[in-house]
Order: C-alpha cells, then structure tokens, then sequence
C-alpha cells in the first residue's frame, strides 16, 4: 500500500482544499493552495501522520529533494491526470519577477520555475 493511501491523504487534502471563497459567491470561486500551503494544513493538522510520514516539508534550503510538498504536488498532479480525483483541479504559478514566498513555519519557496497549485473544483 503506498503512503498515499495509508494515511488517506486524498480524504485529508479534500478537507484541506475546503476553503470558502472570499467573498462568498465570488465568480473565481475557490481560492487556489500551493502544494506548500497544503503541507503546512497537513502538518498543523495531522501532528500525528505528519510526525510518522517523517519527511520535511520541504522548501528553499533544506538540501532535500523529495520533500513532502513535492510528494504531494505528484500525487494530486497524478490523481487529476488519472480522473482518481476529479473534484480537485490543478494549475502553475509562475514565479516570473518571484524572488520567493515564504510561508509559516520559516518555509521559503524553492527557486523554481513554477509553483503547483490546487484547489477544489467550483
């Protein structure tokens, strides 16, 4: 069984993905999360699978090339592409005139081309 179906991360990302719009009714609809944003949720939480699952976050020097914000920004990219999760909808932000974003937890975006995103589809 696969990490991924372990800790039913499609069920807990589901959750994390439940954001309302601001304001209610927008005509964008649901905010988009980058796949760091859903790491950090996950980590605050599931303390716990967090904890077991034992990989970092990820992030701009951290040295670590299989992060858990990249773990999920492949599975959810696969999940989207396969049709297994066709309720969540992906996209790229570019980090054109991005120097970094930096999150909570001291997390700073690595300096890559794009950033995955994700939300649940309107």
């Amino acid at each position: 069984m696969s990490m991924w179906d372990n800790f039913s991360l499609d069920t807990k990302v589901r959750a994390i993905l439940n954001v309302p719009t601001h304001p209610p009714d927008h005509h964008f609809g649901r905010p988009f999360l980058t796949a760091y944003q859903i790491v950090i949720a996950f980590a605050e939480e599931y303390p716990d699978d967090f904890e077991e699952i034992d990989k970092q976050i990820g992030g701009q020097g951290t040295g670590q090339h299989d992060s858990l914000a990249q773990y999920f920004a492949l599975e959810l990219s696969r999940g989207i592409k396969n049709g297994r999760l066709p309720e969540i909808e992906g996209r790229f932000l570019s980090q054109q005139h991005i120097e970094s974003i930096q999150y909570r937890q001291g997390v700073v975006s690595s300096p890559i081309p794009t950033i995955s995103m994700f939300r649940l589809s309107s």
